[in-house]
This record gives structure tokens, sequence and C-alpha cells, in this order.
């Protein structure tokens, strides 16, 4: 059975056996999130959750190229730049939705075949069971548009073995299958043409063991990623990156020959600088926080702040909208961005997101 949600189909939902599936079909816009895509999500898996017939649910994007290529950042653009209130209703609205996937009460399978990246991380990333293919690309690109990895990811990222997450986090490059993996954002690698065979599976399970089957079924459809990176690399990594300034990082950079280093180094002096100090402090902040709604509030309050400057239009200008892909970032430079600049960012937001939702 079939039912279509939300304006032009932009999520369909399906109930094949014991399984509740739930389909982002905004392919042409590679499955970016809007308001009603989240509201509607929200709304599924509290049906899903309620239904007796419903032991899992999967989650996957429609057109063969991205799960989930993260919020619909050019509509946030234009709602922040005319100062509407509904720019804060899409975050009110996501935040909570990553919450209840961090606490589904009943397993929930997401399928991260072809691009991940922001939002999409934050649908996948806090489910029980993560499978990525050997199209997934997996990033976190905020810093690139002004912007920092919110969705709970900050809570995620620090979490990865050694440094990764911060290499992650201020770079905003795409990982594989194996790095996605190896990073903790992801379990098993699945052949994408076995998808759906996966799927059909899942849905006959038996809902009294449907956990320990799905272990099962995961481990039988499971094939070795195409190696990644950080296997080899982490100790590089973690030795940039484990300062706790962006200056450090970036200095010890330029101190290293290797075409890693380099490269690295040629990323981050093109990321916003108010970006990259922004999401450093973030992430060494989540070390040491209580748990996923400490984070999501933090990254709240810094993201409305973030509306007020000019990095995140002008990021979004450049990549989205101009597409001349040569921000004009301010302050232009490091050393410009004091630490009084950042930590207005990090103020208490006088209207939590969860204070008015039941979780």
């Amino acid at each position: 059975m079939n039912d279509m949600t939300g304006p032009d189909n932009e999520l369909m939902l399906e109930r094949k056996g014991y399984l509740g599936i739930i389909r982002l079909n905004r392919p042409r816009a590679l499955n970016s999130l809007n308001v009603n895509m989240v509201h509607h999500m929200r709304e599924a898996l509290a049906t899903f959750a309620d239904d007796p017939e419903i032991a899992s649910v999967i989650v996957a994007g429609e057109g063969g190229r991205a799960f989930c290529a993260g919020g619909d950042i050019r509509i946030i653009h234009d709602l922040g730049k005319a100062n509407d209130p509904d720019v804060s209703r899409f975050w009110r609205e996501e935040f909570p939705l990553n919450y209840t996937i961090a606490h589904y009460p009943k397993p929930y399978i997401a399928l991260l075949d072809g691009i991940v990246m922001g939002g999409g991380v934050g649908l996948s990333a806090h489910g029980a069971f993560r499978v990525v293919t050997e199209t997934t690309r997996l990033a976190m690109p905020e810093t690139g548009i002004g912007y920092f990895p919110d969705v709970g990811v900050s809570w995620l990222l620090p979490k990865a073995p050694g440094e990764i997450g911060t290499w992650m986090g201020l770079t905003g490059n795409e990982v594989n299958a194996a790095d996605a993996i190896f990073a903790g954002l992801a379990d098993v690698h699945v052949p994408a043409e076995r998808l759906e065979e996966l799927t059909t599976a899942i849905s006959a399970l038996d809902p009294s063991h449907v956990h320990k089957g799905i272990e099962m079924l995961l481990a039988q459809f499971s094939t070795p990623p195409a190696p990644g990176m950080f296997e080899t690399g982490r100790e590089l990594v973690d030795a940039v990156f484990s300062h706790d300034t962006v200056e450090e990082i970036i200095a010890t950079l330029k101190a290293k020959a290797d075409a890693f280093s380099q490269t690295t180094l040629q990323t981050l002096q093109k990321r916003s600088p108010t970006s990259l100090k922004i999401t450093l402090r973030m992430l060494r902040l989540a070390r040491e926080s209580s748990g996923l709604i400490e984070c999501l509030e933090r990254e709240f309050a810094a993201g409305l702040e973030v509306l007020k400057g000019h990095d995140f239009y002008e990021g979004v200008r450049a990549a989205i909208i101009d597409k001349d892909r040569n921000p004009q970032w301010q302050p232009a430079m490091l050393s410009d961005v004091a630490d009084e600049d950042v930590a207005r960012y990090f103020g208490q937001n006088p209207h939590p997101v969860f204070a008015s939702h039941r979780l």
C-alpha cells in the first residue's frame, strides 16, 4: 500500500510486510530537505512507531543519485535574507527529527546510496542501522558555505576514532563507504544492486526477533567496501588535527611536505575562517557535553547567529546562486576572527528547541 505525502509527493510512504518505508522523493534536488518533508517525516515515524503491524522502518532516497544532499540551503538563504521566521521553523522541525531517529523505538535502517550530505547525515547517522554502498559519498560540507556541521553531527564527529571527526568537520570533504564506516557514521557495506532484495528480506522478518534478524541479514548481504583513506592516514590526521586552534592546525600543515597535508591545507584556506573557528569550538565542546540534546541546542543557537552575519549568504551565493565558487569571506583571514567574535555564536538561546516538543 502506497501513501503519498506532502506537496508533489516529496515524501513517499509504503507498507511492505512488517516494514514501513519512507522514500525521499525530490531526485532533481538530490532529495534535499524542505520544512514540509521534515514535518511529514516526523509524522510518518510517529505513525509507524504506533502501528503494531510495523516492526522496523527503512529510509531511502529516490532517483539513484542521492540519499539526501542535506537541507535546501537556497530556501534557508532566502528566508534568512527576508528575516522570515520560517527559517528557524525548519531547524525547530529538523532537530527534533534527528533526536527522534536517535531514540526510535523500532529498528531504523537508512540506505545511504549515493550522495549523503549535511541533513542527510542527520537522517541516517543517528539511526540504528546505517547501510552504505559503493556509490556512497558522505560529507558535512558546511564550512564551505559559511556554516558549520549541525543536525546533531557535532555530537557524532567527536566519537570518531582519533581526530577523524575533526578533519571531516573542518575540511567538509566527502568520504567513501569504508571511511564512513571507519568514522562510525555507518555500519555495513551492501552493493547498491542488492538494496531492494535486502529491503524485501527485512520486510518478511518475524517481528518478535526483528532486531536480531536485521543483524543477520546485514551480515549476509554485506561485502567489503573499496578501501578508504582513514585506515592508513589516521596517524597523520591525528597529528595535525589534535590542536585546539585552527591557527595551530594550519601551522602544522604548512610544516609538512606530504601531498595529503598540502591538499588539506589548500582546502582549509578556501573555507570560511569564521566557520572553521565555530566548527572546531563546537566539536571540542561536544566532547564534554551531556548528550545529543545539548549539542542540538548549541547548534540551533549558533545557526540563528550565523543568519545575522555575512558568510552564510556569501557562501550560498557562490555555491548555489551565482555558482562562481569564489566566496569573499568577511573576515577573510583567520587572524581577523577574534575569540570574542566566535563567543557570540555560543550564547544561550532563550527559546530552546526542545522545550515545547514531545521527544
